[in-house]
Formats: structure tokens, C-alpha cells, sequence
């Protein structure tokens, strides 16, 4: 039964970019093999491109899905997930998902048709859903045969995504205020959670607590809010409002033990899930730079910032140890984004 336990484990780990999280033991991986960077691009520009951070080389590699396959990569690639052998690319404002080899590189498939695809989440081993920037339904896309199988109507657009069990967490972020609940087995919305003004994004901790960030708004007329949800009641069961509204905090992110959150609010802010209060200041200042993604390598815990400079220009991947020495410095594509880390079981 151990020994089932640690492989179970192992699988899921690997999954940590669909956000699935059932057991937050210490991962058993190495640091072979690296982290993959999206670099947005500039908005129909069609120049997105892929980077990758080797930590065999401590070296970053960009342009590779145009290198290797002879054409850009599209426009506004925002968030990838590695499945099993298959890395799974969602292209933003080119409404599609490149399949790719995530060790050659090589284009499997391409899945169209998609209306403004954000985030993709692998539900089973025949099942993902794509949530939508414009569209008011998640979209289920079969996995055996890489084509779209249907909708889910939310009558909201949609946005981060967590799988727990059968039942799938969608925060409502442009405009809404709610965490909409699926029944996975059916596709069914089966409940809707009021939690701040547009949750951005949502982590699960160990104790299958759901923590939803919500920034409040661009325009700042709300405060923005940290919210506890009980996955048992889907419940609200705490919540922690910023003081000014001139916060925004985005990226909330949470380490491989599921104790320790991370988010991004002027520079890289750190709470462990018992700390009962928001952290008054920032683990890694931002000083003239613009940290615009963030994410957590769950074999060492290393923070890893993405600075998009002007949003116009090639940016920087910065890695940091845990306690925030910086490791280095390393210059990517334009805009890079949301990353996807590739590591190899021990």
C-alpha cells in the first residue's frame, strides 16, 4: 500500500501546471530537466515563442517550437500542461492548443477553434476542460482523439481551474465574483461560490482547503480579498481583505507540501496556510522591474518571476533560491509569461 501511495504521488506531482493536487508529501524528483517559459508575445503580433531553462545547464534556450517546427508558435501563448507525453500548449488569441513533444519539441497535433482559451485543465485520461477569456463555457476537449467533445455552459467567462476529486473549481475573473463548481462525471454546474471581485487565481493547500486570490478589479473601486473555501461545504470559510485598494495581487501559487503560498504584490510576498494574517512585507522586492508571472519548482522550491519589462521588448526569467538569494538572471522572449515545469522522477 506505501509503495502504491509513492507512485500515485509521483504521477501527480508531474501534473502540478493542471493544479490537481490530492497529496502534498515531499516529491521525489531531481533537478534534471528544467522549467518551460511562454512568451506572450506582443498581442496580434503572432510572435509568441517558447523558452526553456535547463537546470542540467543553468541555461535558457529561446524560440524552440518555431526552431524545431519551421513556424511561429502563434499569438498570446498563455498557459501549458505536460500530461503524460504530451505537452499542451494554449495559444490565447490564436484560439487553439499546440500538442507537443516535451522532450523533441515536435508539433503532434493541433487542436482549433477554440473562443480565447486561457487555461487547460486535465480532468482524467480522456478529458480536459480549456477555460475562456471571452466565451461563457468551459470547453471539454477529448484527449483520445485531440478534438473539442463539447461545452459546458457557465453564462460567465472563466478562468483559473483546480481539480479536486469529481468536482472542478472555475473562478469567474473579468467582471464576476464567483467560483463556479462542475461535477466532472456529468459536466454539470452543480454550485456557485461568492467569493471578492474577480478571483484570478486558486491553489488547493494539504488540507484540500481552496485558497482564491481575488484582485479586485482593474479599476480598484473594490478591495481586493485572499479567501479560504471549505471543499467539503464550498463554503466561504475565511477571508483576508488588503488594506488599500490599491492593491493587486496576482499569481497566488503554493509550494509542492502545500503549506507555504506565494503571490505577487509589489515584489514576491510569502504566508504559510496557519498564519492567520496577510504578510505586511515582500520576501523579494521588485525595484524597477515588472514581475508579471510567478511560479514554484516543486522538487527544490526555487521561485521563479518573470520581469516583462515594458511589455514590449524581450523580458527576463529571474530564479530565486527558496529564501530569496537570487540564482540568476536569464533573458527570454517578449512578454514571458506562465511557465511549465518538466522534471524527472529520481
Amino acid at each position: 500500500m506505501k509503495n502504491g501511495i509513492k507512485i500515485i504521488l509521483l504521477f501527480l506531482v508531474v501534473l502540478v501546471a493542471c493544479k490537481k493536487a490530492k497529496d502534498f508529501a515531499p516529491p521525489k524528483y531531481t533537478l534534471s530537466g528544467g522549467v518551460f517559459i511562454l512568451n506572450e508575445g506582443n498581442f496580434r503580433g503572432g510572435n509568441g515563442s517558447l523558452s526553456f531553462y535547463s537546470y542540467d545547464s543553468s541555461k535558457i534556450s529561446n524560440d524552440l517550437f518555431s526552431s524545431v517546427n519551421g513556424r511561429p508558435l502563434g499569438d498570446v501563448p498563455y498557459s501549458m500542461t505536460i500530461n503524460e507525453d504530451i505537452g499542451y500548449i494554449v495559444v490565447n488569441n490564436s484560439g487553439k492548443i499546440e500538442m507537443i513533444d516535451p522532450n523533441t519539441l515536435v508539433s503532434r497535433s493541433t487542436i482549433k477553434g477554440l473562443v480565447s482559451p486561457r487555461n487547460i485543465a486535465i480532468i482524467n485520461s480522456s478529458k480536459a476542460y480549456v477555460s475562456s477569456l471571452y466565451s461563457d463555457s468551459i470547453t471539454i476537449i477529448n484527449l483520445a482523439n485531440s478534438s473539442i467533445s463539447g461545452y459546458i455552459n457557465l453564462r460567465r467567462t472563466s478562468e483559473a481551474i483546480v481539480v479536486l476529486d469529481n468536482k472542478v473549481y472555475v473562478s469567474n475573473w473579468t467582471g464576476g465574483k464567483e467560483v463556479i463548481v462542475i461535477n466532472s462525471l456529468i459536466d454539470k454546474v452543480v454550485d456557485s461560490i461568492e467569493v471578492g471581485n474577480e478571483p484570478e487565481s486558486m491553489v488547493l493547500d494539504k488540507n484540500r482547503t481552496l485558497w482564491v486570490l481575488c484582485n479586485g478589479g482593474w479599476t480598484r473601486e473594490n478591495f481586493a480579498k485572499l479567501v479560504q473555501v471549505n471543499t467539503s461545504t464550498d463554503k466561504v470559510q475565511t477571508e483576508y481583505t488588503f488594506p488599500t485598494k490599491l492593491a493587486s495581487p496576482t499569481c497566488l501559487k503554493i509550494d509542492a507540501f502545500g503549506q507555504t503560498l506565494y503571490y505577487l504584490e509589489n515584489g514576491v510576498k510569502v504566508m504559510d496556510i496557519n498564519l492567520g494574517r496577510l504578510p505586511p512585507t515582500a520576501l523579494i522586492a521588485d525595484p524597477g522591474a515588472s514581475f508579471y508571472k510567478m511560479a514554484i519548482n516543486p522538487a527544490n522550491g526555487d521561485i521563479i518571476v518573470t520581469d516583462a519589462v515594458d511589455y514590449s521588448q524581450r523580458g527576463y526569467v529571474i530564479l530565486y533560491k527558496s529564501d530569496g538569494t537570487l540564482i540568476s538572471k536569464e533573458q527570454a522572449g517578449i512578454i514571458p509569461g506562465n511557465m511549465c515545469f518538466k522534471l524527472r522522477i529520481n
